[in-house]
C-alpha cells in the first residue's frame, strides 16, 4: 500500500500555503505533501534532496521539519541514505 500524507499533515500544509509569511522552502514542502494526499504519488528526487537538507539543518523550525519528514516518508528512493 502506498503511503499518503495524513489528514493532520495535509491541514498543516494547507495552512502553510495560505499564510503569506511562509517561506519558499515551506511552500515547496507543503506543496509536495499536498500533492501526495489521497493518491499514490511519491516524492520526486529533487524534493527528496530539499527535504533531506532541511532535516539536516538546525536553521529550520519544527513545522518545516515536520513537512520535510512527511515528504521523505513518501519517498521510494531514499537518497538521503546514500
Amino acid at each position: 500500500m502506498a503511503k499518503q500524507t495524513s489528514g493532520a499533515m495535509s491541514s498543516t500544509a494547507a495552512k502553510v500555503m495560505s499564510n503569506k509569511s511562509s517561506s519558499d522552502i515551506q511552500r515547496k514542502l507543503a506543496g509536495s505533501a499536498l500533492s501526495q494526499t489521497g493518491n499514490k504519488k511519491v516524492t520526486s528526487e529533487k524534493m527528496e534532496t530539499i527535504a533531506s537538507k532541511v532535516m539536516q539543518s538546525d536553521k529550520y523550525n519544527s513545522a518545516t521539519k515536520g513537512l520535510a519528514a512527511s515528504v521523505l516518508s513518501q519517498s521510494t528512493k531514499k537518497s538521503w541514505e546514500k
